[in-house]
């Protein structure tokens, strides 16, 4: 069975928004590093291949962490081989360290993300650095790119919450975006990596962001859905200025180091929200729907995406994917 048309809600746009929004896609990244079972190089190549082709402009492709640590991701090189790049599309890469990027520059790639941390316990656990020492282990990464003429984001995770700290200040928060830009990061992703943010907590964060002098030109959120505040943390950004939000097709994700970390915002869910609100974003919602019900059958369960669901996702198949090496 394949889906219905997903059709579009009805339009009502709402003043004080952006007129266009930048999807960050991470569904191929993000969305598979955490799953049980390697998926086949193949099938990742087609998923990247659907998601340019659904409209996305920034599809998020892989890593080129150390196998041992995200072995999901191991065929980063092997990936970007078989990938056909679309015209206008970029497929940014995440770099943990100078040889994730010796081998970012060998596969030509033009984008590179660094992931760091707002806290020292996840810092610890994720980096092997405590949160002083990453900028150090960053530094050269960044230097390097820049030099080669990569654009560079800084991932900042455990923004609102740390499963390890519990509350994270704000002006904690803002102290390491600052020293990324410092670095020479072009944009920051403000990860909600657990899930733990809720819309005043959201606008705080940015207010503190603005009082430092960071702008929400240069600033992306990144929320997960432990909690159900996704789409409602957005629209608070979204009222705050930000522009560029990152999301999952078919709300596949988590986080292979934080165990409390579920999937990721839907991509389907927030375009479903900015069609409603009128807001730009040069996506096809039904080629995206059609394309997470396809990976839903190649991982051997239904997207958890409420816009998925309700246009085909639940009658997808629930038997487990074959084992893969």
């Amino acid at each position: 069975m394949t889906a219905r048309d997903v059709g579009l809600p009805d339009r009502h746009p709402a003043a004080g928004l952006p007129e266009r929004v930048t999807i960050w896609e991470v569904g191929a990244r993000d969305g598979l590093q955490n799953e049980p079972a390697v998926v086949p190089v193949e099938v990742k190549a087609e998923f990247l291949d659907r998601l340019a082709g659904a409209g996305l402009g920034v599809v998020e492709a892989t890593s080129f962490a150390h196998p041992q640590w995200v072995p999901q991701l191991a065929d980063a090189t092997e990936l970007l081989e078989q990938l056909t790049p679309r015209e206008g599309v970029r497929y940014p890469v995440l770099v943990p360290n100078e040889r994730g990027l010796d081998r970012a520059l060998a596969a030509g790639v033009t984008d590179i993300a660094i992931f760091a941390s707002a806290t020292d316990s996840f810092a610890r656990r994720n980096l092997n650095r405590d949160l002083h020492a990453q900028f150090a282990m960053f530094s050269p990464v960044v230097r390097r790119a820049a030099a080669q003429g990569l654009r560079v984001r800084g991932y900042v995770s455990m923004c609102f919450g740390d499963p390890w700290e519990g509350a994270v200040a704000v002006d904690q928060v803002v102290g390491v975006g600052r020293r990324l830009l410092d670095l020479g990061c072009d944009q920051l992703s403000l990860g909600d990596t657990i899930g733990v943010a809720t819309p005043g907590h959201v606008v705080a964060l940015l207010d503190g962001f603005l009082r430092a002098g960071v702008g929400t030109d240069v600033l992306a959120v990144h929320f997960h859905d432990t909690y159900g505040q996704a789409l409602s943390n957005t629209l608070a950004a979204l009222r705050a200025g930000v522009s560029c939000v990152d999301a999952s097709a078919g709300g596949l994700g988590g986080c292979p180091y934080a165990e409390s970390a579920t999937g990721n915002l839907a991509t389907e869910d927030l375009v479903w929200m900015l069609d409603g609100l009128g807001i730009e974003h040069g996506v096809d919602l039904d080629a995206l729907v059609r394309t997470s019900l396809w990976m839903a059958d190649q991982l051997g369960r239904p997207s958890p995406s409420r816009v998925v669901t309700a246009v085909g996702g639940s009658s997808r198949t629930t038997n487990p994917p074959e084992q893969r090496s």
